[in-house]
Order: structure tokens, then C-alpha cells, then sequence
């Protein structure tokens, strides 16, 4: 690739109050991947969007070779780290990885090449050099209210299980699900070992007229005439359509919820109740429930995820996710560096379809799946897995009755 330094480092052209660079400790032209490797609370997670990160470079038959430089705290060291790589040569960086770092370098004056922060700032930058991608669970919770109404739900009732990030996806589902013009029902808040008639009795809209009446069924009476009875129902009567839970719960805690919910309540969660490891026996649970997550977790199979290897070790599903957001990291970085994101914008990522806002954010549309057959489905996997039991099905069928067909013909056939 060379060994020129890359325009726009020239350090004549620093903004006012910058100091100059740090002398290069090794030039050369390269991606700098700036992660908290050293951080006792960020090394295991920053860990693994490197391998992701690597993966990906790996696959890159030519581009520039990977940098990667560590960081204790981002929070604090994240600018002289990012003026050691411009300095050593970076030609694009990506990183940091924690919030605190990101909004640290958000408020630096001086980006002279592409950079990823690989998170959102708290407060907005207008720097032009600098983009923005995240995990953010709260853009998962927006998903899915658009995902509910447009299935022409109307009415929802949030089960808070009270954690952080709970708190944090119900108000953004709350925010999404009024700005589209629907109802609250109310929110109810559950947590482990709570009275699960909490959940039996969710606040729901009431039916708009009367309730479908109770099924029957045709019986024979005494004097021999045919009679409409009911049937006893099981379970709780139906909820009005249009209603909706949204559940902010873990997988765990989901899976304690959805059975004391009314089955014909649709429920919608966040990638926070897959786990991609989990015994489909398990997952039966969970039946019905629709969520959102990434193609890396659903579709192992996708051409778009399979290109990519996996890690060389078994990983649990965070990991696994934070793995897939180092590939797409890398995709993105080497995207904006190429001047190509017009072209490759929607990217069909690992970590979902993304796209770019005001800002340099870019946002990421999960995949949709529901829980069926204990297992996460995508609306294709879905289909093909019922096509193959109603095929199985109809080949038992025929299996039946051509059995009864030989053992016919057998009966009808003259005896010796």
C-alpha cells in the first residue's frame, strides 16, 4: 500500500489549541481498531468485537493491515490513543467501544480520517470525518413496536421486570408506540416470585361490542335429536383483538412470564429472550412470542452470514452479538474509507440491514422471528419448517392409505 503518509495528516493544518502529534512509534499506513483490551469490566466484550473485527480483515484479500491499540479506561486515554494512531498512520479507525470513550472523542475537535465510534455519543458531534454505529437495545424496542403496529395492534400493556435495561426498552418502546399513534394500556410491573396474577390479569382494551360467544358443539339427546351445547372453554376467555404485551424481560425471566399470559395475547419482546444455545425443550415456553435479532444468531445458514467464520470457540448469545457487530464494524469502516456508502447502503450486515441517519448514525433493522416448534424462526425458516411437516404429514397419509389399499385388495382377493 505504501508508505506516504495519507493527506489531511499534516500536522501545519491541526485546529487552533491542538497540540502536535505524538511522534510515530511505528509508521505505517493501517486500520487502527481502538478497544478497552486492558478494562476489567469492557476486556472480555472488546475481546471478542476483535475477533469479529479480524474475521472480517481476513477476508479482505487486499486493504490495509489492522492496528490494534489498547485501552484501560476510554473514558480517559481514548484521545492520546486516537492522536498515537493518526500519527503512526491511520488512514481509518475504528473505535472506542464504550460510551464514555465515544462521547469523549465526540467533543475532539481534530478527526482527520474516517473513524467508527463503535457506539453513540451523549451528545451529538458535527464532526464530518466521524460516524457512529451501536447495539443499542433501545433501537431494538423501536423495531418492535413498528413490527406490532403495523400487524394492526393498537393497544399495549408493557411487563416491566424492572432491571436497567428493562426501564430503558419500555421507554422506548412507550416513546415509538405513541409517536405511531397507539394506546398504553398500562404498565405492569413483575418481578421474580411477584403475584403472578399480575400477569392473568394484564390490563387489556376491552372488546368493542360484544365477545365472541363461548364454542359449541352438536350433541344427540335422548329422544335422538341433534342439540347445540357449549363447550367447556379451557383456559381464560380471548382478549379483544388489537391488544399487545411488550416484554422487557431476559430469556429467563420470559420464560417464567409468557405461561401465566392469556395464549391469545400477542407478545412482543427484543432479542433479550433468544438464546441461540438454549434446549428447543426449553424454548416451548416461549411459544408465540415474536422478537427481533440479528441474521448472525437466526440465520446461520444466510449466504451473507456464512461467508464470514465463526469463532474457534463456542460463545454464548452476548458474545456471539458482539462478535457479529466486529465484522459488520469492519464492513462499515472499510466502506466509508472506499467512499462507497452510497453504493453499499442498505448493507445486508450479520447484525442486521443497516442504514445511515442524520448524524453519521447508523442504524440497524433486526431480523423478525417467532418463537415456534421450540425454536427461534425467521418468517422464511417458519414456512419452510411447516412445508416440510405438512409434507411429511401428507406422505404419512398416503403411506395410510395405500396400507389400506393392499390389505383391501388382500381381503378381496379369491382364496386358493
Amino acid at each position: 500500500m505504501g508508505t506516504v503518509a495519507p493527506p489531511g495528516l499534516s500536522t501545519t493544518e491541526l485546529p487552533p489549541g491542538i497540540p502536535p502529534l505524538p511522534p510515530p512509534d511505528h509508521y505505517e499506513p493501517h486500520i487502527a481498531l481502538i478497544l478497552p483490551l486492558k478494562s476489567p469490566a469492557f476486556g472480555q466484550a472488546a475481546n471478542v468485537v476483535q475477533q469479529g473485527f479480524m474475521a472480517a480483515a481476513l477476508k479482505q484479500i487486499r486493504n490495509y493491515p489492522v492496528r490494534v491499540y489498547n485501552s484501560v479506561d476510554e473514558g480517559k486515554d481514548v484521545i492520546d490513543i486516537y492522536r498515537q494512531a493518526v500519527a503512526n498512520g491511520a488512514v481509518a479507525i475504528a473505535g472506542p467501544l464504550t460510551r464514555s470513550g465515544v462521547s469523549l472523542l465526540a467533543g475532539y475537535p481534530y478527526i482527520p480520517v474516517p473513524t467508527l465510534a463503535m457506539n453513540v455519543p451523549e451528545q451529538k458531534s458535527q464532526q464530518q470525518n466521524l460516524y457512529f454505529y451501536g447495539l443499542l437495545p433501545e433501537s431494538e424496542a423501536r423495531q418492535v413496536a413498528q413490527v406490532a403496529f403495523n400487524s394492526g395492534l393498537r393497544n399495549a400493556t408493557i411487563i416491566n421486570t424492572g432491571t436497567a435495561i428493562a426501564k430503558r426498552l419500555a421507554a422506548a418502546f412507550t416513546e415509538e408506540w405513541i409517536r405511531l399513534g397507539g394506546t398504553i394500556n398500562g404498565e405492569v410491573k413483575y418481578k421474580e416470585g411477584d403475584d403472578t396474577a399480575l400477569l392473568t390479569n394484564l390490563p387489556v382494551a376491552p372488546w368493542i361490542g360484544d365477545p365472541p360467544p363461548p364454542p359449541t358443539k352438536i350433541e344427540i339427546s335422548p329422544t335422538g335429536e341433534e342439540i347445540e351445547v357449549p363447550v367447556k372453554r379451557v383456559g381464560p376467555p380471548p382478549v379483544a383483538p388489537g391488544n399487545v404485551a411488550f416484554l422487557t424481560g431476559s430469556f429467563r425471566q420470559a420464560r417464567l412470564i409468557r405461561p401465566y399470559l392469556n395464549p391469545s395475547l400477542p407478545v412482543y419482546a427484543t432479542s433479550q429472550v433468544f438464546n441461540v444455545n438454549a434446549n428447543p425443550l426449553v424454548n416451548y415456553d416461549l411459544n408465540e412470542i415474536r422478537f427481533v435479532d440479528m441474521p448472525w444468531v437466526l440465520q446461520p445458514d444466510h449466504p451473507a452470514v456464512m461467508i464470514y467464520p465463526r469463532a474457534e470457540t463456542q460463545m454464548d448469545t452476548e458474545m456471539e452479538r458482539l462478535y457479529a457487530f466486529g465484522i459488520d464494524s469492519y464492513r462499515l469502516l472499510v466502506t466509508i474509507l472506499n467512499n462507497k456508502l452510497g453504493k453499499a447502503l442498505p448493507l445486508d450486515g450479520v447484525t442486521g440491514k443497516i442504514t445511515m441517519s442524520e448524524g453519521n448514525l447508523f442504524q440497524r433493522e433486526a431480523a423478525t422471528a417467532i418463537f415456534r416448534y421450540g425454536r427461534g424462526l425467521t418468517p422464511e425458516a417458519l414456512a419452510a419448517v411447516e412445508a416440510e411437516k405438512a409434507a411429511a404429514k401428507a406422505a404419512e397419509a398416503a403411506a395410510r392409505r395405500a396400507a389400506a389399499d393392499a390389505a383391501a385388495q388382500q381381503n378381496t382377493a379369491p382364496k386358493k
